[in-house]
């Protein structure tokens, strides 16, 4: 029973020791690509620190300083993402620098894994979406709705152009082909979009904005979409 305890509390001592690296480890890789980024935007430490000063936020030139030479204790999310703006990069991107590290630890106690998979996990991108992700799904997919139907809209805009300026019947045909393929496609975002916001309705939540140009396909349709079936959004 001794020996057990024993090596409980070795265990334990490891793992707390583990969890002490991986904040050492996440605060190491956010110093390295702001001193990077810094580096290659041709920036001293004051440069950047009167950057941060301009957007409101003020981090000092010996507060970098220290961030980069890692005798900083803590670093705090705000400056996370002042500095990322400042730098003109995302905030993830210095938490994970895709392409400038080989691998990351994306928790303690975890296998090291590549920034790309780490980035998906922090921004939610990986597949693996549980029920509680559903909102994130839906805002998702009205994102991807909206882009089809403008890019369909502009499609038979550009096709009925062309028909209504053919040189010929044979051009004539082949454009009136391409703008009824476009207003088909431009159809079947519409009516996906419209789903996407019922279901957003329904869990309670406000959807989000829509596009000045695709808001008048959305709002004029007079039929109430079907919510049965969610399996394709």
């Amino acid at each position: 029973m001794t020996q057990r305890r024993s090596d409980h509390g070795s265990k334990k001592a490891d793992d707390e020791d583990d969890v002490l690296e991986w904040v050492d480890q996440v605060m190491a890789t956010v110093a390295a690509e702001v001193r990077r980024r810094r580096r290659e935007l041709g920036w001293s430490a004051q440069d950047l620190a009167d950057k941060c000063e301009e957007m409101g936020h003020p981090i000092p030139r010996n507060v970098i300083a220290n961030m980069e030479s890692r005798r900083r204790s803590n670093l705090p999310l705000v400056d996370v993402m002042v500095l990322a703006q400042a730098l003109n990069t995302p905030p993830i991107c210095l938490i994970y620098p895709v392409g400038y590290v080989d691998v990351v630890q994306r928790l303690p106690l975890q296998d090291s894994t590549s920034p790309l998979n780490a980035l998906r996990w922090f921004t939610g991108e990986e597949t693996e979406l549980g029920a509680d992700d559903d909102m994130l799904r839906y805002f998702r997919a009205h994102h991807a709705a909206q882009e089809r139907l403008r890019s369909a809209r502009r499609d038979e805009e550009y096709s009925r152009y062309h028909a209504e300026t053919a040189p010929n019947a044979d051009r004539k045909a082949e454009a009136l082909r391409s703008q009824a393929r476009a207003a088909e496609t431009a159809d079947d975002a519409a009516s996906r979009l419209r789903r996407i916001r019922a279901f957003i309705k329904e869990e309670g939540v406000t959807p989000p904005f829509l596009w000045p140009d695709v808001a008048t396909a959305i709002d004029s349709s007079g039929t109430e979409p079907d919510t049965t079936e969610e399996n394709d959004l």
